[in-house]
């Protein structure tokens, strides 16, 4: 469950200033973590999250967007559950937040999908109801052949609206029932790695590609006799590829790009196959294996971000077959 943390813990840090965005993200954290209570005859909303930067944000956009208060109730774990969870609970105003994020529709009924206005929405309101979904039900396994990212549904509507926001953006995801409860999966990993960048987990996503090629590098070596010959071939074809990333990035942010990573990143295109260790002895002054790395994650997800607003393709355009056979 780490990655699932610091997943959410990135995306409830991300900032988003758009409106309708915000809007698109709050009504699926609603519809996906929460529930309609009706107390002494009063419409209650009570969204039930695991992180308290998650139950902050959404505590933050239901009073900036929407200007209703709420307050966040600590539920201490106990049982099969583990850890704190946290509920974000309206109760003064909750009729008046529960039609205007789409959990009743206008004749006070409740809503079992996600709104008209956020299932026709645009690109970037599709990216958010994912985020939104995440953050309040998702989940992401480690790598390997089991790996899957994957929302809990509160029923087969909202998960075929979250399966129809995939597709918007050009993401393909299941709907399925497992025992009882429905859920949307993602089991390719290009396709999570995808979906990732698109939600804006670019560091989480930057650690998941990382133990994923080790995994794979690891499963190679396996495979073949010699374990020491298959490990270098492999690290030196995953150097080129990275090489042409960066080159792809720099591309794509020209004069924008950041002077530190700049360096980082002209180093990795001039020795495409030294290791980080080499290429942070190569750096004047020398810098850590750890640095290096840091600088150019840093700047790929930068150039990855850039190309997704400009609509043109990312750093893995530069990465050929042939690059990852030779």
């Amino acid at each position: 469950m780490a990655l699932t943390a610091s997943v959410k813990d990135e995306l409830s840090r991300l900032d988003i200033k758009k409106s309708s965005v915000r809007k698109a993200e709050v009504s699926a954290m609603l519809r996906f973590a929460g529930g309609l209570h009706i107390i002494s005859g009063r419409i209650v909303i009570e969204a039930e999250v695991d992180l308290a930067s998650t139950a902050r944000r959404l505590r933050a956009a239901i009073a900036e967007v929407y200007g209703h208060q709420s307050e966040i109730i600590v539920v201490s774990g106990g049982g099969l559950r583990r850890g704190s969870r946290y509920v974000v609970r309206v109760v003064r105003d909750g009729e008046a937040l529960a039609r205007q994020t789409g959990l009743l529709d206008g004749r006070g009924r409740p809503v079992r999908g996600l709104p008209s206005a956020v299932v026709n929405g645009s690109a970037a309101d599709a990216e958010a109801v994912w985020r939104g979904a995440f953050l309040a039900h998702g989940s992401l396994t480690e790598p390997g052949r089991s790996s899957s990212l994957e929302v809990t549904c509160p029923g087969p509507e909202s998960a075929l609206a979250l399966v129809g926001a995939a597709r918007r953006i050009g993401i393909q995801a299941k709907a399925r029932e497992v025992r009882g409860v429905d859920r949307v999966v993602i089991r390719d990993g290009d396709t999570i790695a995808a979906l990732l960048t698109r939600m804006g987990a670019h560091d989480a996503l930057m650690v998941w590609e990382e133990r994923r090629m080790r995994k794979e590098v690891r499963a190679t070596a396996n495979r073949l006799a010699n374990f020491d010959d298959a490990n270098l071939r492999r690290s030196a074809q995953a150097a080129v590829a990275a090489g042409a990333r960066v080159d792809r990035a720099l591309e794509i942010l020209g004069d924008d790009v950041p002077d530190h990573l700049k360096y980082a990143g002209e180093l990795r295109v001039a020795h495409k196959q030294a290791s980080l260790d080499e290429l942070g002895r190569l750096a004047e002054p020398p810098m850590t294996k750890d640095a290096i790395a840091g600088r150019i994650r840093r700047l790929l997800a930068m150039a990855d971000k850039r190309a997704i607003d400009l609509g043109i393709p990312g750093t893995e355009a530069n990465v050929t077959p042939e690059m990852m056979d030779e």
